[in-house]
């Protein structure tokens, strides 16, 4: 194929991305009063007094992104996935399970990954209490101490539960508004592991390594970015490379 026709393919390409993304409501902002100066250079315009992303841009920070994790497919890393928003935390769940991640959705606790040793700590927990509820050994317990025991599982799962397939510290991050997670993206950068958000007009696109800017307000808009980090791993998992089979022995 001529470089001429490798021009129209990729042509065609971005502009589905970009058709895409404009049906999800990916184009969305906030109102002027709330932007980011870091986020000026994606504006396309206002709408209704709502700031519009130009997203022929956010396709080539998603291009970027995208790149990124399908690097990290390509080595089997791990990524936590986190958001609090209740439009994400479906979505969130689902994706991170889909290619067996850790995540968080709901509350970031504070030392996740600063203070990940403990954090694990509270993780063996609840997989110790789980296993042994299953294998019917709180028989031994009185029934207001198997009560206690069921709240302490409870508590631990709402907090713990998408961090059990994290054995380490994740070699990177996805957040759904980097503003609102900015525990998540401040312990991130203090362990030097890079971020990639999704961020509406209100974030500070510095803060994180691969900004993808967009609407992350939108559950539409949110389910179509995390799809796309999903075909992107796994893409990546496609690309490793295959140990040969042993020779056979005579």
């Amino acid at each position: 194929m001529s470089k001429a026709n490798n021009s129209v393919v990729d042509s065609n390409k971005d502009n589905g991305v970009v058709d895409a993304m404009f049906s999800a409501g990916s184009h969305f902002g906030f109102i002027k009063s709330r932007r980011h100066p870091s986020t000026k250079p994606f504006i396309f315009g206002v709408k209704n007094k709502i700031e519009i992303f130009d997203l022929e841009k956010t396709s080539g920070s998603l291009t970027t992104a995208l790149d990124f994790v399908e690097t990290l497919g390509m080595r089997n890393a791990k990524i936590l996935f986190v958001s609090g928003k209740n439009e994400a935390k479906q979505a969130i769940t689902s994706t991170a399970e889909g290619i067996n991640m850790p995540y968080v959705a709901g509350r970031f606790i504070g030392g996740s990954l600063t203070n990940f040793p403990e954090i694990r700590k509270r993780v063996d927990k609840l997989e110790t209490l789980v296993s042994q509820k299953e294998k019917g050994e709180l028989v031994k317990y009185t029934k207001k101490e198997r009560l206690l025991i069921d709240r302490e599982i409870d508590k631990l799962r709402e907090f713990f539960f998408g961090l059990s397939v994290m054995k380490n510290l994740p070699q990177a991050l996805f957040v759904v508004d980097a503003k609102k997670e900015f525990i998540a993206v401040k312990e991130a950068r203090m362990m030097g592991i890079p971020v990639v958000a999704l961020c509406g007009t209100d974030n500070n696109l510095n803060e994180v390594e691969f900004p993808i800017p967009g609407n992350d307000a939108s559950k539409a808009s949110i389910e179509f970015f995390l799809k796309k980090i999903s075909e992107s791993y796994k893409a990546g998992q496609l690309k490793q490379p295959t140990t040969p089979a042993p020779a056979p022995t005579v």
